[in-house]
């Protein structure tokens, strides 16, 4: 199981973080010092449909030391083409982009298998992006996972974003239904103690994506990691 401290970029800085962590590259820096292994980066202005932040993006991609998973309602072949240009480890597809199934199999012939993944963002079992949902048909987190596992995606990122930043734990009944699916589950959203951590691992779960719990002090990148070794 992996740790992905959470890096979301909002009007120019870290959501939710307070102090020096509001700067993502100090972010970065911070949790590359405690021994992160990945970070989870994320411009939540384009994921709202906002002018995004992709100056900063840049940066902190071109700083990173450690492997990147960036998203942020990335959904067309020019827009993450452009963050493997820039650096990025791993491009996480928008629900938007992961229901055109041709987009999804031209993508993975081009970056392969292990450089992408879907972000699928989940409201009472069903696909509920971020910003505006016009144009995206009705499809459960369950058959959207299922199908772009088919086209070849190994990896899913599931978030109910009822418990996103709340801090009462993560859905991993929901993530669990994903990984039913073949795909290799992280979990993200609502992580706020080491006993969350636990149960994503007991769960068998590739990992967890957390932000407010580090930024708040429940705990630290070095827990995490002490913890899930």
């Amino acid at each position: 199981m992996e740790l992905y401290p959470a890096v979301d970029v909002e009007g120019g800085r870290v959501a939710r973080a307070r102090g020096s962590l509001t700067d993502p590259l100090e972010a970065l820096a911070e949790f590359t010092r405690a021994g992160a292994r990945w970070i989870h980066l994320v411009d939540m202005d384009r994921a709202y449909g906002r002018i995004d932040n992709h100056e900063l993006i840049e940066a902190v991609l071109r700083a990173a030391r450690v492997r990147v998973q960036v998203g942020g309602g990335l959904a067309t072949e020019g827009d993450i083409d452009r963050m493997f240009t820039l650096g990025a480890t791993r491009v996480v597809i928008g629900a938007r982009g992961a229901v055109n199934g041709g987009l999804v199999e031209r993508l993975v012939a081009r970056h392969g298998p292990d450089r992408l993944a879907v972000g699928i963002d989940a409201k009472s079992g069903r696909v509920a992006p971020r910003g505006k949902g016009a144009g995206l048909p009705e499809i459960t987190a369950q058959e959207l996972a299922a199908r772009v596992v088919e086209l070849g995606i190994r990896t899913v990122i599931y978030n109910e974003v009822t418990r996103d930043g709340m801090l009462t734990g993560p859905d991993i009944d929901g993530a669990k239904s994903l990984r039913a699916t073949g795909a290799q589950v992280i979990v993200s959203g609502g992580v706020g103690s080491l006993d969350d951590l636990r149960a994503v691992r007991a769960a068998q779960l590739a990992g967890a994506c957390v932000g407010r719990a580090l930024y708040d002090g429940k705990f630290t990148v070095a827990e995490a990691l002490a913890c899930l070794s």
